[in-house]
């Protein structure tokens, strides 16, 4: 997400066919623990506090604009403990064109439609456990690092569902519903064996020899 508070859809579809990604919604009050702000919990309608913290690119926003004894959309990205299950969200955006941007009616199609509803989870990454019976499915997710010269980052998700006996070491698609405090595999794709290049390659353009080297990557 190119800012925190964009009135475009608050879970934009994949950029190329085998996208790393953890992102979901969910609706709530923010309430921050004592005198941080960045630390506290998000508590649904239905009761469900679930642990969380404010990313700082959001603050600045949150101070100004949000008023936290009203509950809000917030994009976040969901992290869970592989022994204990627990939930953490880190809260990286909040989706309200109303309040934000004087946005009222933004177009929703049936196509994008599922990435503005509340507790929707896109999780898209690399099936490395799954159990039937213990309905669990472990997914890792691979960060592109923020520098060339560094190696790519991941962690591991835990959700509960199933999926087939074939799913291990392939790239899948997953869509995901927070039930509660828990991520709940709804559906899934499956987008084929995890390649090499995990990252699509930076494009090219040739560029005179004189001026610089052959081939210069934008």
């Amino acid at each position: 997400m190119e800012h925190p508070a964009t009135a475009n859809p608050p879970i934009p579809t994949p950029s190329y066919l085998r996208q790393y990604r953890a992102i979901g919604l969910i609706y709530g009050q923010y309430q921050p623990r004592g005198e941080k702000l960045t630390q506290g919990d998000i508590l649904t309608p239905e009761g469900t506090v679930v642990d969380a913290v404010i990313l700082g690119r959001l603050i600045s926003l949150a101070k100004n604009h949000l008023d936290f004894q009203q509950p809000h959309l917030w994009v976040v990205y969901p992290r869970t403990g592989i022994e204990d299950d627990s939930l953490h969200l880190q809260i990286v955006g909040v989706w309200e064109p109303q309040t934000l941007h004087g946005q009222q009616n933004p177009t929703i199609t049936p196509k994008t439609a599922i990435f503005y509803q509340s507790d929707y989870f896109s999780i898209r990454g690399e099936v490395v456990f799954s159990s039937p019976e213990k309905m669990s499915v472990v997914v890792k997710i691979r960060q592109a690092p923020r520098e060339k010269k560094q190696p790519p980052k991941s962690f591991k998700l835990k959700l509960q569902g199933c999926l087939p006996d074939s799913s291990l070491s392939r790239f899948w698609d997953l869509q995901v519903r927070l039930r509660g405090d828990i991520l709940v595999l709804e559906s899934g794709t499956d987008l084929g064996v995890i390649t090499k290049k995990a990252f699509p390659p930076s494009r090219t353009r040739l560029i005179p020899r004189k001026k610089s080297p052959p081939l210069q990557g934008l």
